[in-house]
C-alpha cells in the first residue's frame, strides 16, 4: 500500500512538473466565450462515443459547451505546436472546475486522423484512452477539432463529472 501510494505521489509531481504554465500563453486568458457551433467531424464523434457507451449500457454524455471551448484551446495549441500532447492539462482541469463545476476531468487525445470513425477506432484500441470513453461516472463531455497548417487534424475530447 504504501509502495502505491508513493508510486501515484511521483506520477502526479510528474506531470505537473512537465505541464507548467511556462509552456505557452494561451492558458494565460480565461475562458470567457462558448463554443456555439461544432463541425460535422466533432458532432460524429460525440456520437459515436455515445453509441458506444449505450451498447455497453452506460449513460449518455451531455455535450458541454464550457468543456468543447476548453478542449479547443488545447486543440489549437497542439496545432500550432505541430505535436499532440497532454501538456497544461492541470490548466484545463483548474479551468473547468471553476467554470463547469467539474468534480473530475479526463482527456483523449488525437491527431492526424481525416475521420471521426479513424479516431474514434484509435482510442478505442488504446486502454489508456478507452478507459475514459467507458468510465460510468463521467456525465458530460466536450470535442474540439483543430488542423494544423500542414492539414493535420488535432482533436483533444474532454470528459467530466458533474
Amino acid at each position: 500500500m504504501k509502495t502505491f501510494k508513493l508510486l501515484l505521489i511521483l506520477m502526479l509531481l510528474s506531470c505537473l512538473g512537465s505541464c507548467s504554465k511556462e509552456d505557452d500563453e494561451i492558458y494565460l486568458n480565461p475562458i470567457t466565450e462558448s463554443k456555439n457551433s461544432y463541425s460535422k467531424m466533432e458532432l460524429e464523434i460525440l456520437s459515436l462515443v455515445n453509441n458506444y457507451r449505450n451498447t455497453l449500457e452506460i449513460n449518455k454524455l451531455n455535450k458541454l459547451d464550457v468543456v468543447s471551448s476548453v478542449a479547443s484551446t488545447h486543440s489549437k495549441y497542439m496545432a500550432e505546436i505541430g505535436k499532440v500532447s497532454h501538456d497544461n492539462f492541470p490548466e484545463r482541469h483548474k479551468k473547468l472546475v471553476s467554470s463547469a463545476m467539474a468534480k473530475v476531468v479526463g482527456e483523449n487525445v488525437g491527431y492526424g486522423f481525416n475521420t471521426a470513425k479513424g479516431v474514434f477506432n484509435a482510442w478505442i484500441a488504446s486502454d489508456s484512452h478507452r478507459v475514459l470513453i467507458e468510465n460510468s461516472k463521467y456525465t458530460h463531455f466536450g470535442i474540439s477539432t483543430e488542423q494544423s497548417n500542414d492539414n493535420r487534424n488535432y482533436f483533444t475530447l474532454i470528459f467530466i463529472t458533474k
